[in-house]
This record gives C-alpha cells, sequence and structure tokens, in this order.
C-alpha cells in the first residue's frame, strides 16, 4: 500500500502545479489573457497551505483520511454497501465580463453531461483504456450530477486568481448556495495560467467549497483545445471527492491508491501507451490516461477501482460529504 506522512506531503505540495504560463500569486485585474500552454491545477498547493495554518483543517483532514481508510477496509470484508451511489445537486455560478464568459445554459448542461459520463465510466473514449488496467478501471463510480440552478453576475474584473474572491459577494464573486448540501461551481473569466481547482472534502460545507473552471477550459462548445472536452471539470471534481494527483505530487509520490501504479511525475500531453516509468526499482507504465493526471482532455479517460473507493467514503450516510445525499 503507498504511505506518506503528513509532513512530507504538505512539503511536497508547496512546490507543486507551477507549471503555468506564469504566477498565481499577486494577480491583478488589469493583465491580457493569457493561455494556459499545460494543464495546471493548484488544488493541491492551496490545500497543503490550508493545512499548514489551520488547525482545525488539519484535524479535520486526519479524520478524513482515517475514516476513508475504515470504510476501503470495511468494503473489502464485505460490511459495507458496494452500491455507494449518490445524486449530486449542482449549482453553477457564473461570473463574466464578456459575452464569450458568459457560457450558455447548454453548455452548463454539456458539463454536466460530460461528468455524468465520465463518473458513470460510459464515456466514449473508455474503450482506450489498455488492457493493462481494464482489470482495475473503476467503471460506474456510482457518482452522478444533476443541475439544481445557475446564478449569473456580470463583472469588471478582468482576472481571477486563487485567494477565492469569485466566492464572496464582498469581494465582487457570488456567495456559496448551503455549499453543505449543494456542489458549487464557480465559472469564471481569465485565471491567466490556471484552468481550475477545487477545495478538497476537509472544507465541506465551509464558504468558500467547491469548484472554480475558468471559461475558456469548461463544458465543450467553444472550449480552448487542448482543454476542450469538459475535463478539467472530470478532474476538480475528483479533488473535491477526496482523490490526490496520481503522482502524488512528488517524485514517486503516493496518492493514497493502491492500483495506480506510482509514477515519477506528471504528464503532459497525448503520450503514448505504455510510457515507461521507473519507481523504486520498478520499471512500468503509468497510468497516464487517469483523470488525476495532467495530460490533455483527449488523453484522459478514466479513474480506478482505488479511486473509487475513496470518492464512495466521502459520499456515505457518515463520510465528508454527506450532505450532498440530502436532496
Amino acid at each position: 500500500m503507498k504511505k506518506l506522512l503528513f509532513g512530507a506531503f504538505a512539503l511536497g505540495l508547496m512546490s507543486a502545479c507551477n507549471t503555468t504560463t506564469e504566477s498565481t500569486e499577486n494577480l491583478t485585474d488589469n493583465v491580457a489573457t493569457s493561455v494556459a500552454s499545460r494543464r495546471s491545477c493548484p488544488s493541491e498547493e492551496i490545500r497543503a497551505n490550508l493545512l499548514a495554518n489551520d488547525a482545525d483543517a488539519k484535524a479535520r483532514y486526519v479524520a478524513l483520511e482515517n475514516g476513508t481508510e475504515k470504510f476501503i477496509q470495511a468494503r473489502k470484508a464485505g460490511r459495507v454497501n458496494a452500491d455507494g451511489s449518490v445524486d449530486i445537486p449542482v449549482v453553477v455560478n457564473v461570473l463574466y465580463k464578456t459575452t464569450a464568459e458568459n457560457v450558455s445554459d447548454a453548455r452548463i448542461a454539456e458539463q454536466i453531461a460530460v461528468l455524468n459520463a465520465d463518473y458513470a465510466g460510459t464515456n466514449t473514449d473508455a474503450s482506450k483504456i489498455p488492457s493493462e488496467f481494464s482489470g482495475v478501471k473503476a467503471g460506474d463510480t456510482k457518482v452522478r450530477f444533476h443541475l439544481i440552478k445557475t446564478v449569473r453576475k456580470s463583472t469588471t474584473k478582468t482576472k481571477w486568481g486563487t485567494n477565492d474572491a469569485m466566492k464572496k459577494s464582498s469581494t465582487g464573486g457570488i456567495d456559496a448556495t448551503t455549499p453543505s448540501s449543494y456542489f458549487n461551481i464557480w465559472v469564471v473569466g481569465n485565471m491567466g495560467g490556471i484552468l481550475g481547482y477545487a477545495t478538497f472534502p476537509e472544507s465541506s460545507g465551509l464558504w468558500n467549497d467547491g469548484v472554480v473552471i475558468a471559461a475558456p477550459y469548461f463544458g465543450k462548445t467553444g472550449a480552448t483545445s487542448p482543454y476542450n472536452l469538459g475535463r478539467t471539470a472530470t478532474h476538480e471534481v475528483g479533488h473535491y471527492l477526496n482523490l490526490r494527483h496520481i503522482w502524488g505530487d512528488a517524485n514517486c509520490g503516493s496518492d493514497l491508491v493502491t492500483d495506480t501504479p506510482t509514477q515519477t511525475g506528471a504528464n503532459y500531453g497525448k503520450p503514448t501507451y505504455p510510457l515507461m516509468n521507473t519507481c523504486g526499482g520498478v520499471s512500468r507504465s503509468v497510468m497516464f490516461m487517469n483523470y488525476m493526471d495532467y495530460v490533455d482532455d483527449a488523453a484522459m479517460f478514466m479513474f480506478s477501482a482505488g479511486q473509487k473507493d475513496r470518492m464512495q467514503a466521502v459520499l456515505t450516510s457518515t463520510g465528508a460529504r454527506k450532505g450532498l445525499r440530502n436532496l
């Protein structure tokens, strides 16, 4: 089993996600839009900062991971319902300055459909999963999404950072709709080289809980290639449901999932299988097509069974995101 001590985990994450075209710090309102040259997700780095500075959040994190491990062991022992299905109610909050940023209802529906296909394992490109990994593919994760409402707000802001300003009306954003019971997505305009970011389950119910996606990478129609198949949301929702980057944000790090091969780091672009990698003296192909890697949208198309267990753990009646089961 992959193991990772908290201290090493936090230190490793602080240097992660630095592949954007510019820094995410000190973002101003008057900078021209830049396009992400490589997929980048600062969710883990933001989380590490939270855990390093908030003792209550760290305690929730420890409890969350202990509960997740107990759930997985109980599943293996046949003491937990294997279904674990839940239909998550979604609120989409759109902040726009231009017409292009004001994503249409059709595009929102399109993104919800992508999430449902990817999490049900019915995505058409699932047929590309190599036979080496077909035995550990998640298939249907038993997670579904349905749109409850869309909230729209015009803004004069031309750039957004990762400081959660879009999540508070007092800073020009939109307040979350009951985040303990609804999954909130914020769609914003330019975020520099950032495609999106998410909060992890230890933030469940807090004012900033949810996922942020830059409008150019939301949905499919009109989205910016090579991130135009809706997989940025699939990746960030994975974090929201307690999945980590598959390489553990460290050289040969751990994502706390036993059936995802250990790898030296993130992968980008459209790799060709097999993509050989050596960690701990073991050489094998990595699972670069996993949604929690950094490859292009067209190159990612699976979750693993171990990742499914982690998602189900937070959605049980006693899990960190149990409130999502109430509607």
